[in-house]
């Protein structure tokens, strides 16, 4: 038993870690790198989508996300077809995070109280992104996952006072009445390719 007692009692992992101090660690670091390479600073947008993609969106929880934004045409779709939406959604999502990001230059991360209790399992982490302008809101909200990668995930994000999944719920539910899922996949690979050709 006391070997197991030295196991549980390691170093602070992702899973004991606050969700206030995650978003500060995953805002500071992101920032850093862009402030620190001078290409991200120019908006290559190519290397934002990858930098977003491998530093935010571990943190997030994709399946919860798009579930939501896809609303009740969830449940009818396939396994197949809930893949598709995911990795859609998610090239969406990694270039609208991403686009924010590109105005970055001499920018700084101000975090709001976190109002929470130690037993909540859903929380909302407030920022504001200060530059040159006007400060950018941006909202997390969090939950706490069990199990295998245990910790704090993203699962929507507000920006400039805009739930995303709420706002793409009514833009997806309209396709799906008009064309079916297969019409909303078709819908968002069409946007994910003019948005890669902008950028």
């Amino acid at each position: 038993m006391a070997a197991l007692g030295g196991l549980v009692s390691s170093p602070v992992h992702a899973d004991d870690e606050a969700p206030d101090a995650l978003i500060k660690r995953l805002s500071v670091d992101v920032l850093d790198t862009i402030k620190a390479d001078k290409t991200l600073r120019a908006g290559d947008t190519s290397k934002i989508v990858a930098l977003v993609d491998s530093r935010i969106m571990p943190n997030v929880n994709f399946q919860r996300m798009t579930a939501s934004a896809v609303g009740p045409g969830w449940r009818q779709a396939s396994p197949e077809q809930q893949k598709r939406l995911q990795e859609e959604f998610k090239t969406l999502l990694v270039r609208t995070y991403a686009g924010a990001l590109a105005q970055v230059s001499d920018q700084s991360i101000a975090m709001k109280p976190l109002r929470a209790a130690p037993e909540d399992k859903e929380v909302v982490v407030r920022t504001e992104i200060k530059g040159k302008g006007d400060p950018i809101q941006l909202d997390y909200r969090l939950e706490k996952t069990p199990g295998v990668g245990a910790g704090w995930k993203i699962y929507n994000l507000n920006v400039l006072g805009v739930w995303l999944v709420e706002t793409y719920r009514s833009q997806f539910a309209q396709q799906i009445n008009a064309k079916g899922v297969d019409g909303l996949i078709d819908a968002l690979a069409e946007q994910n390719k003019a948005n890669a050709k902008k950028g």
